[in-house]
């Protein structure tokens, strides 16, 4: 029995005892909206990990991806970056490898990892078809639904899948007159395959086939947007809407199976329709959970992409997004490093905890009132252990002079603080 189905009988199990008690949130309402299909749990059947609950009402949730590429394959550097992201309050990870050997560094990621862990089955997929016949065109139906049923059967808590990307989209597409057509990578692939094979995309074409693996593992389903803007020309354009509604459909196909789905959501959005997407999202899906790249408010931030994502982040986490996809200051330009990997979460916790206090998220406000406590009290350690980076705090706490060693040293004698204390006291 999946998660959906059990709440859907009325059954509280202890995962959603554990799930409402890190949310501060009510059992009977955490489960309600499992079956309601406004929010998951992020956890393969198989798996022994702490659940993450990702949905309506409840902390916005962040995930980091990392993975190999053909040209850097370093199993130990991707580990080291897996082990950054948790210090750094990353809730997911996405194992996004395509190059080197792939099953390998899924395995050892789900090894390693004490949280979710998701997956791009397609990407493996392609890689497969290219070794065997020389290119995805010729990759058979069964050769990716074989990928698929191997991630779940490993333990991947949850997958993206393209299944929205219809024959329908693809002209819609043609018809458009995009600046930058198609950046998802998967998207890429499975239309490329479409267009030689002149078939509909297996991943919507054979979706009850998908469900019945998913449901198997109790595996949730990412809806990915294969048409999602890569410039903010392209943003909330008729072939990004016309997925949006088929992955609204697909969300309420996998409901009725008993399948856990949330919709990814776009890339590149000005700041003036981030709202307006999030708001499109809600209603066409029923709620779904949305999981949202950045998105990115600016096309020319490079190097600090990071920056442009948490600011559509924190406008969409305020409006209703609830996954929060990091985007780091490598997007655009490399593979990211390590160190790129911690701004990026970093930058996304900001955007995310910014967010839930708009919201009101229960108790997303005491972290900030007890810093300006410890601020008001000049409590150093306090306030580095409250902070988001405390390695970086104490770093620039250690250049202070002695002489300044319980102010800042940019107010120094002059500190704002110490002067209104003293005047109050007289």
């Amino acid at each position: 029995m999946t998660r959906i189905e059990s709440a859907k009988r009325g059954t509280i199990t202890e995962e959603v005892e554990r799930c409402a008690g890190l949310e501060g949130v009510s059992p009977d309402g955490l489960s309600n909206d499992i079956a309601a299909g406004v929010t998951v749990i992020l956890r393969n059947r198989t798996r022994r990990i702490e659940p993450v609950a990702v949905g309506r009402g409840l902390r916005t949730k962040i995930n980091a991806n990392i993975g190999t590429s053909k040209d850097r394959v370093s199993f130990e550097e991707e580990l080291e970056k897996l082990e950054v992201l948790l210090r750094h309050g990353a809730d997911a990870v996405m194992d996004l490898s395509t190059g080197g050997p792939i099953k390998d560094m899924r395995r050892l990621m789900l090894g390693k990892s004490p949280v979710p862990v998701g997956t791009v089955p397609i990407y493996e997929a392609v890689v497969r078809a290219a070794e065997a016949y020389g290119g995805i065109a010729k990759m058979t139906v069964d050769d990716l639904f074989s990928v698929i049923e191997a991630h779940g059967e490993e333990g991947v808590d949850f997958i993206t899948v393209h299944s929205g990307l219809t024959l329908k989209a693809v002209e819609h597409l043609r018809n458009e007159g995009r600046m930058l057509d198609v950046v998802s990578r998967g998207g890429a692939f499975l239309i490329e395959w479409m267009i030689y094979n002149e078939r509909e995309n297996p991943l919507y074409e054979h979706y009850d086939r998908l469900l019945e693996i998913a449901a198997r593992y109790d595996m949730t389903l990412s809806l990915g947007d294969g048409m999602r803007p890569g410039c903010l020309a392209d943003a909330t354009d008729r072939a990004q809407v016309q997925e949006l509604i088929t992955l609204g459909e697909l969300h309420q196909r996998a409901l009725d199976a008993g399948v856990q789905s949330m919709i990814e959501g776009p890339g590149h959005v000005p700041l003036n329709q981030v709202e307006l997407n999030i708001r499109m999202e809600k209603e066409l899906c029923n709620g779904a959970p949305f999981y949202v790249l950045g998105p990115l408010v600016t096309d020319i931030a490079m190097g600090y992409d990071h920056i442009a994502a948490a600011i559509g982040g924190a406008i969409a986490g305020a409006a209703g997004a609830d996954f929060l996809c990091y985007v780091t200051p490598a997007e655009h330009i490399r593979l990211p490093s390590i160190d790129d990997v911690r701004e990026g979460v970093i930058a996304s916790r900001i955007a995310a905890h910014a967010a839930d206090i708009a919201r009101g998220v229960p108790g997303a406000i005491e972290r900030d009132r007890e810093m300006a406590r410890r601020r008001k009290a000049l409590d150093w350690e306090g306030q580095i252990s409250l902070s988001l980076d405390p390695e970086k705090v104490r770093r620039y706490r250690s250049e202070t002079p002695p002489s300044e060693a319980d102010v800042c040293s940019m107010c120094g004698e002059f500190c704002a603080i110490r002067t209104v204390e003293k005047a109050m006291k007289k």
